[in-house]
C-alpha cells in the first residue's frame, strides 16, 4: 500500500483538451490509491491546465539507484481520475512516482458526447525496467542505407518533427501508427526505460543512446525501406519502449531538452550509431548496460566516458545541422536582458498568441526589445512547460516555443 512509503515524491496532473496543447482550466482531479481506492489528494487545475504539485508517498531512493538493491518495486503506483465539464472523465492508472523529483502526467480529455458513455479507462504498463525485459535481437551498429529508388536518402541526419511510431509489433496490422513530436517520443522512452533517479550523466549517457538508436532508424529508414509506413515500433522485441501517455519525470525531460539534437557516432560513417542497449541485469546485449551506466556514473564517469566503454573509445557526439518543425531559423544566439532585433521580435510575437491559451504568460510590446517584461514572460512559459526558469531564450526555449506555437496556431 502506497502512504506506508516513508519517501515522498511529487506529482503534477496536466490536463488539455484531446492531444494538443490547449489547457483546460477548472478541471478536478482525484489520486487515489490502487490498493484500496483511497483518496489521497485532490486538485483543480489553474488557467494553464495544471494542478499544483501534491507531494505522495515513494518507495526508498536506494530501491532505484542500486542494482539489485531490492526485488521490490521502485517507484509508487497512483490511479489519476480527472473530470472537466464538456469533456469525458478519464481514469488513468498505473501513474508512476520515483521519491524527490517531480513525475508530471498528462491527461489528455476527448470531448464528451452527447447521449454516450462519457468515461474512459486507462491503464499504463510497467516501467521498462521493472516489467517484461527487453528481447532486442543484435543489429549491426552500422546499417546499409535504403536504395535512391522510391525513398528519399538524406545527405545528412536531420532531426524530424515527428516520428511514426507504430504502437505494436511491426507485423500487427491493427496496431496504430502514432504521430508524435521527436522531442516528446524521446522523453517518453527515455522515462520507460530508465529511472529519474539516477545520476545526471548516467541519464544523459542513456538519453545519447536513445537519441541515436531513435535517428539511425529514421536516417536508415529502416522500416520504410521493408516496405512499412512508420519510423519505429514500441515494441522492446524490435525497438524501444515507447507508453503513450506514460507518467513523464521532470529531471528526464530537461536533459531530452539540452540534448535532443545530438548523437552518437564514429568517423567514416554518415549515420548516427545503431546504439543497442539492455538492461545489464536480467538481460546482455553488446551495447550499453542501463544498470551498468548507473553504476559507471555512481563512481564519478561522464556521459562520454560511460559510452565510450560501451561502444568504444573511437566515438564522439555530433549535432544534426538541421532541425525540422521550428518555423524559423534560431542563430545560435541566447537572447537575454538588452537583446534586440527580429529574433526577439519572433519570440514575443509567438509567446503573445501562445498566451491566448495559456493566460498565465503575460502579454509584452512585439517591439523587438528584450526588457522585463519579455523576460518575465519567457520565465512563466518555462515554468509552464518545465525547463529551466532562466528568463532568457537558449536553443531548447526557443524550439519549445516554437512547438508550441505551432500547435496552438493550427500550423502543425
Amino acid at each position: 500500500m502506497n502512504p506506508t512509503y516513508l519517501d515522498k515524491g511529487d506529482l503534477q496532473v496536466f490536463v488539455t483538451a484531446g492531444e494538443n496543447p490547449d489547457p483546460i482550466p477548472n478541471a478536478r482531479v482525484w489520486v487515489t490509491d490502487p490498493a484500496n481506492g483511497q483518496l489521497l489528494e485532490e486538485a483543480v487545475t489553474d488557467f494553464s491546465g495544471q494542478t499544483p504539485s501534491m507531494e505522495l508517498p515513494a518507495p526508498p531512493m536506494e530501491w532505484s539507484v542500486v542494482e539489485g538493491e531490492s526485488d521490490r518495486r521502485p517507484y509508487a503506483l497512483y490511479n489519476v481520475t480527472v473530470s472537466a465539464e464538456g469533456y469525458q472523465t478519464l481514469h488513468i492508472g498505473g501513474v508512476e512516482l520515483l521519491p524527490a523529483g517531480l513525475a508530471i502526467q498528462r491527461a489528455a480529455l476527448p470531448g464528451a458526447v452527447p447521449g454516450g458513455f462519457n468515461v474512459r479507462n486507462v491503464l499504463l504498463p510497467p516501467h521498462g525496467l521493472w516489467g517484461e525485459p527487453s528481447s532486442r535481437p543484435p543489429e549491426e551498429e552500422v546499417k546499409p542505407l535504403p536504395e535512391p529508388e522510391g525513398l528519399v536518402v538524406l545527405p545528412e541526419p536531420v532531426i524530424p518533427e515527428f516520428v511514426v511510431v507504430h504502437d505494436g509489433r511491426p507485423d500487427d496490422t491493427s496496431a496504430l501508427n502514432r504521430w508524435v513530436r521527436f522531442k516528446d517520443y524521446i522523453k517518453n522512452v527515455a522515462c520507460s526505460e530508465i529511472y529519474s533517479t539516477w545520476r545526471t550523466e548516467a541519464i544523459k549517457a542513456n538519453v545519447l543512446a536513445i537519441l541515436s538508436f531513435t535517428l539511425n532508424r529514421v536516417y536508415t529508414e529502416w522500416y520504410r525501406g521493408k516496405g512499412y509506413d512508420f519510423t519505429i515500433t514500441s515494441s522492446t522485441a524490435f525497438d524501444q519502449s515507447y507508453s503513450h501517455g506514460r507518467t513523464i519525470f521532470e529531471e528526464v525531460g530537461v536533459v531530452v531538452d539540452d540534448l535532443f539534437t545530438t548523437y552518437v557516432t564514429k568517423e567514416g560513417i554518415a549515420q548516427p550509431l545503431f546504439t543497442q542497449y539492455c538492461d545489464g541485469r536480467r538481460t546482455q546485449c553488446g551495447g550499453l548496460s542501463q544498470w551498468g551506466s548507473q553504476a559507471l556514473a555512481e563512481q564519478g564517469w561522464d556521459a562520454v566516458s560511460i559510452l565510450k566503454k560501451y561502444y568504444g573509445a573511437e566515438i564522439y557526439l555530433k549535432s544534426a545541422e538541421r532541425v525540422e518543425g521550428v518555423p524559423l531559423s534560431y542563430g545560435n544566439e541566447v537572447l537575454t536582458l538588452g537583446s534586440e532585433g527580429e529574433a526577439v521580435r519572433t519570440v514575443q510575437g509567438q509567446l503573445n498568441r501562445i498566451g491566448d491559451n495559456f493566460p498565465a504568460i503575460p502579454k509584452i510590446p512585439a517591439d523587438g526589445a528584450y526588457g522585463p517584461a519579455t523576460q518575465a514572460a519567457v520565465t512563466e512559459f518555462q515554468k509552464i512547460f518545465h525547463l529551466p526558469q532562466t528568463g532568457s531564450v537558449d536553443f531548447a526555449t526557443w524550439y519549445e516555443i516554437s512547438n508550441v506555437y505551432v500547435a496552438v496556431a493550427g500550423l502543425a
